[in-house]
């Protein structure tokens, strides 16, 4: 595929940006992961969320803030449609009446992607979305884990029985050998907990956790070089929930937590990530009934944005400006 041949945005300086049908970075909307290097897909599934929901509607507002995003990164130079295939595949499938369910039919859809040897850039949807998409990436051997957000969604169980929630995935996943937990380092943790041992069980299977407070301590360029040794080489997935940053930047989410990430410090830290082998990538918890003129689904786009560009600067010629 050539250049020419790559799908490419929609041009808002010939047609408006609130012009035309909204699809992830104004691309064009395929109907398959076929022929693309990352496909970028919504996952309007929210039956994990245990306070506020809303983020079901997250990948629609996103695909509507993303008609911000223009086509180069301004410190990298990367332009990733020129450097490679990507397009909107549009929303997995999900069941709003049963939770399990849902993750059969989330994990079959990005079952097809990875056969399709692309790589997916998913906008959730609440943090449950995850454990069906690393079902579908790491079945056959564990990957590691760069993962920001203000919780650590290592919990066990909720309301009795449930298994399943948004405060799980990461625990269901370490259990199932989906994830290496010693290649897994969680950043941004902060806020109040149910009890003064909840983060234990992920300590003891080997995970990193860097509270907003080491954050602070240490200084975001430390704790990416942190990350990076800790990830290490080898197949990666970033999960980005917007409830890393304060909700003062990022006020559209379920689960708000005071003292985030300031949204230039989560810029930065993820394009420290250049190089890695990542395999895919998520941004959940947008929850659009709870945002203020769009600017947490204007957060999701650029997160977006950055993840997209950083798996573009690893395909092909190396960033013109390493940030």
């Amino acid at each position: 595929m050539t250049v020419h041949e790559r799908p490419q945005p929609v041009d808002a300086s010939v047609v408006p940006r609130f012009a035309g049908a909204a699809t992830f970075m104004r691309l064009p909307s395929v109907a398959s992961a076929e022929g693309l290097d990352v496909a970028l897909v919504g996952v309007p599934f929210d039956g994990g969320t245990t306070n506020r929901a809303g983020a079901r509607q997250g990948p629609r507002e996103v695909r509507n803030q993303s008609t911000l995003i223009r086509r180069t990164h301004h410190a990298t130079g990367v332009s990733p449609y020129d450097r490679i295939a990507v397009a909107d595949i549009g929303d997995a499938p999900t069941n709003p009446f049963s939770i399990e369910g849902s993750l059969d039919l989330i994990e079959e859809f990005f079952k097809d992607i990875k056969m399709a040897d692309a790589k997916p850039i998913a906008v959730g949807g609440d943090h449950l979305i995850t454990l069906p998409i690393l079902r579908a990436l790491a079945r056959d051997r564990p990957v590691g884990l760069v993962h920001f957000d203000a919780h650590s969604d290592t919990n066990d169980r909720y309301f009795g029985n449930n298994r399943y929630t948004h405060g799980t995935p990461f625990r269901r996943a370490i259990e199932e050998k989906l994830l290496d937990p010693r290649r897994m380092i969680q950043i941004g943790i902060r806020g109040s907990t149910y009890d003064r041992d909840e983060h234990r069980w992920a300590r003891e299977q080997g995970g990193a956790i860097r509270y907003i407070e080491d954050v602070a301590r240490q200084g975001p360029e430390a704790t990416m070089d942190e990350a990076i040794a800790i990830a290490g080489a080898g197949p990666l997935y970033v999960s980005f929930d917007v409830d890393s940053i304060d909700p003062s930047m990022a006020p559209g989410t379920g689960t708000p937590e005071i003292g985030g990430l300031t949204t230039r410090e989560a810029q930065f830290m993820l394009r420290r990530l250049q190089g890695l082998e990542i395999i895919g990538a998520d941004v959940v918890e947008v929850a659009p009934p709870y945002d203020l003129g769009g600017m947490t689904a204007l957060v999701g786009a650029t997160m977006m944005f950055e993840l997209l560009c950083l798996i573009a600067g690893r395909i092909g010629d190396p960033p013109a400006n390493q940030v």
